[in-house]
């Protein structure tokens, strides 16, 4: 399976040997994957790199291996540790969204959309920390169970075990995306025209019935604590939004974790990310990052696929 590449915002280290920076982007798709954080991910991978540089590598039979090794155990260790603070997070936790590259994209989309998209990396959170490194391993990154058995410290067979029981956790809901590249973005581009306008019969025509928003805002902004479902209710809800939202408010449609998306800006800085599950032609699902913490990573680039809202888009999401 071909890896994909992602531009993040990790300094570039000096010195970086040739082995290393050729592992860079699978380390850090590894790492990602596993925590649901860029942030955190670029961490372990300079903690990796540290620890490539004590190794003498006439002693490394294979590159590849120890640096996977390395970054599997360090990402365990961090889910470990950060389970807690996980659990007494305020309101709904989501993954950190990634700006990706769009020739990454290219590369492989729908293997990249079915692991990198938000709803994916939420529902491992299902996951305990070895089994999510055992099927991200295995069903991601297609590394067969023997190596994984070396990877993780455990036998062969207790791996395939370990990756029948993360199949069975995650169940019927891992997504399976039947949208095309072209309908998720004529779907982002089109909420977000029935938004800036106002044209709420325009809006709950994108809206599965059953449609559902998740709001991060991790307690430092006003977001909804709890799911709130239905198209008539969502649909109201963004379209009251619409109307307060201060006129330095602006978003444009920018690729997301695989996927297109509205990156929302106040006053020119990154204030929320809006990424939709999209499924039989409606909106089935709408993830709401707003934790300014998760938003450092973002920048507009050249080349991500944008169009201006007006002011008065969207802003925070909250129907307490």
């Amino acid at each position: 399976m071909q890896h994909q590449t992602f531009h993040t915002q990790t300094a570039k280290i000096g010195g970086e040997g040739g082995a290393f920076t050729t592992y860079r982007p699978l380390l850090f798709s590894i790492a990602y994957r596993m925590l649901g954080s860029a942030m955190d991910a670029e961490d372990v991978v300079q903690e990796a790199f540290l620890r490539w540089q004590q190794q003498d590598p006439a002693t490394v039979a294979s590159p590849k291996s120890y640096l996977t090794t390395v970054v599997t155990h360090l990402s365990i260790d961090f889910l470990r540790s950060a389970r807690v603070r996980r659990e007494e997070y305020v309101g709904q936790w989501l993954p950190e969204p990634l700006a990706t590259d769009e020739h990454a994209v290219d590369a492989d989309p729908v293997a990249l959309a079915e692991s990198l998209s938000l709803a994916f990396l939420t529902l491992l959170e299902r996951l305990t920390p070895i089994e999510r490194a055992v099927f991200l391993l295995h069903e991601v990154f297609a590394y067969p169970f023997d190596e994984i058995a070396t990877i993780v410290g455990k036998s062969g067979a207790n791996c395939r075990q370990i990756a029948l029981r993360a199949r069975r956790h995650l169940g019927t809901e891992r997504p399976r995306f039947t949208a095309h590249r072209e309908e998720q973005e004529r779907l982002t581009r089109q909420f977000m025209r029935a938004c800036t306008s106002g044209d709420l019969t325009s809006l709950l025509a994108l809206l599965a019935d059953d449609v559902t928003v998740y709001s991060d805002g991790g307690g430092k902004v006003a977001a909804a604590r709890r799911p709130i479902v239905g198209a008539d209710r969502v649909g109201r809800l963004f379209i009251s939004i619409t109307a307060k939202a201060p006129p330095t408010f602006s978003f444009h449609v920018a690729t997301i974790n695989g996927q297109s998306a509205l990156v929302g800006e106040l006053s020119g800085h990154p204030y929320g990310v809006y990424a939709f599950d999209v499924a039989e032609g409606r909106i089935r699902a709408i993830r709401v990052i707003l934790n300014p913490d998760k938003l450092h990573g973002l920048e507009r680039r050249e080349g991500v696929r944008s169009e201006e809202g007006s002011p008065g888009s969207p802003g925070p999401v909250n129907a307490s």
